[in-house]
């Protein structure tokens, strides 16, 4: 097979599928192959026809059909499937050659591949891609981390293929993040954070049904409002869509007859642990995650509520008033996680010393991702205005906001604890910033428990040095 294809792509199922169409679309030409060869008969027979893609039904066939270097994009299930089709390409590939892995692979495993490859004169992209099957259709978040030399070769076609954002829709939502792991570590928080915006969204929703009353297409409407504002996103709007759609079998609501047990891929829980190994807070997002977990207790949580009677719901004075407090309290909380969010991303960049460009990454979010919405713009500005801000919160603009809706958020959270509305994500988001604008803590009487039981000493506010007490007396 000649040489004639610019990049080739491994994995034809959805999101692989879609963006082989979406290079090709944008003047590439295309090599495919799938394990299961049929797939390959399928799109050439179907969507691909009479497109510059040309299908492969080997290893050694897909890799004679590029040009040199060789870019070989992986779309495969993450973990031993990565390490296994690398060593398939191994013996196919020649010196310079770049292999990417497009899937959710966590970072160290990118790390590890990216010294491997390198190790072996060639090049490896762990590259984030956000936005689901839409977006690698027509434009996702492009998140490429790895080997330095490689990013020249696939910046063209990564940014060509990359959703557009900008007054005049030209610039790409797709930078270089940085070395070896970089790309997918980005991608896990921004995963994390997405997590923490569906919660979020789930509680407002919770707070409408239960203390108001509102009916799906009620809290639609609202909804609709919202993304007029400052809350506009992707995730907004398609919740606003979900609870408008009927269910055709039963003619009720599409969101009342869906189980409330929901599933997970792992990716918000890498961050929590990520988060908890670098010593740096995200409660938000890890409430996010332990609320999936609780949820899908669902026999237990059905026995329990028969048994554990909960308080009476308090109907609200002012109904407006009260969307007003749901609303200033589900922006305040996305602030709180963004927050979160990039205070991670500087932890790790440290860690792991990657040179992170946080304005970047919030314009590498602005669209084509699931976390796309409007005030990223703002945590863009933020970070040029200050590049070592150390936390979104402390910028004008978010200060501002926060501290304007601040009363309003607190009677929110207030409201659905005393009528017994669970709302983890808004509690623990309202006391993280509690926490972080107090300048004493209890940790002082924390640290004296541990050293009473532990000797693990302490500091002082009056002199330096590291102190321990006999707390018992002889």
């Amino acid at each position: 097979m000649a040489a004639q294809a610019d990049i080739g792509l491994i994995g034809l199922a959805v999101m692989g599928e879609n963006l082989v169409l979406n290079m090709e679309s944008r003047g590439y030409t295309v090599a495919v192959y799938n394990r299961t060869t049929s797939k390959v008969d399928d799109l050439l027979k179907g969507r691909a026809k009479g497109k510059k893609i040309v299908g492969a039904h080997s290893i050694a066939e897909f890799a004679a059909a590029l040009k040199s270097p060789r870019k070989m994009m992986c779309m495969v299930k993450a973990g031993p499937a990565v390490d296994d089709l690398i060593e398939q390409l191994l013996p196919h590939l020649e010196p310079g050659d770049i292999v990417i892995d497009g899937g959710n692979s966590f970072f160290p495993d990118t790390i590890r591949r990216t010294k491997y490859l390198e190790s072996k004169g060639f090049r490896f992209l762990g590259v984030g891609v956000s936005g689901g099957e839409e977006g690698a259709l027509k434009g996702p978040s492009i998140m490429p981390g790895g080997s330095v030399s490689a990013w020249p070769e696939l910046k063209p076609i990564f940014q060509a293929i990359a959703a557009k954002v900008g007054s005049k829709g030209d610039i790409p939502c797709c930078d270089w993040v940085g070395t070896d792991g970089a790309g997918h570590y980005v991608k896990m928080v921004h995963n994390g954070i997405e997590y923490g915006d569906m919660q979020l969204i789930c509680e407002a929703y919770a707070m409408m049904k239960n203390l108001l009353n509102m009916t799906p297409p009620e809290m639609s409407e609202v909804l609709e409002r919202w993304n007029k504002g400052p809350l506009d996103s992707y995730l907004i709007e398609i919740t606003r869509d979900i609870l408008r759609k009927k269910d055709p079998e039963t003619g009720k609501w599409m969101v009342d007859v869906i189980l409330d047990k929901a599933g997970q891929k792992g990716t918000g829980k890498w961050t929590s642990q990520n988060a908890l190994d670098l010593g740096i807070p995200i409660p938000v997002m890890m409430e996010a995650v332990v609320a999936r977990s609780l949820s899908a207790l669902k026999d237990e949580r059905v026995a329990a509520s028969k048994l554990l009677a909960p308080p009476p719901v308090r109907t609200p004075a002012n109904k407006e008033e009260l969307l007003q407090a749901i609303h200033d309290a589900l922006y305040a909380s996305k602030i709180m996680s963004y927050a979160q969010g990039f205070q991670l991303l500087r932890a790790a960049a440290f860690e792991y010393k990657w040179d992170l460009n946080y304005g970047s990454i919030a314009m590498m979010w602005r669209g084509g991702c699931i976390i796309r919405a409007r005030f990223l713009e703002e945590i863009k500005k933020a970070f040029d205005q200050e590049p070592g801000l150390k936390n979104l919160i402390l910028a004008p603009y978010f200060r501002d906001v926060i501290q304007k809706g601040e009363s309003n958020w607190r009677r929110a959270v207030s409201e659905a604890v005393l009528s017994g509305i669970p709302v983890p994500a808004f509690t623990s988001a309202l006391s993280y910033y509690d926490g972080y604008r107090s300048a004493q803590l209890p940790a002082n009487l924390l640290q004296a428990q541990r050293d009473y039981f532990g000797a693990h000493t302490y500091e002082r506010v009056d002199k330096p040095g590291v102190f321990h007490t006999e707390w018992l007396e002889a």
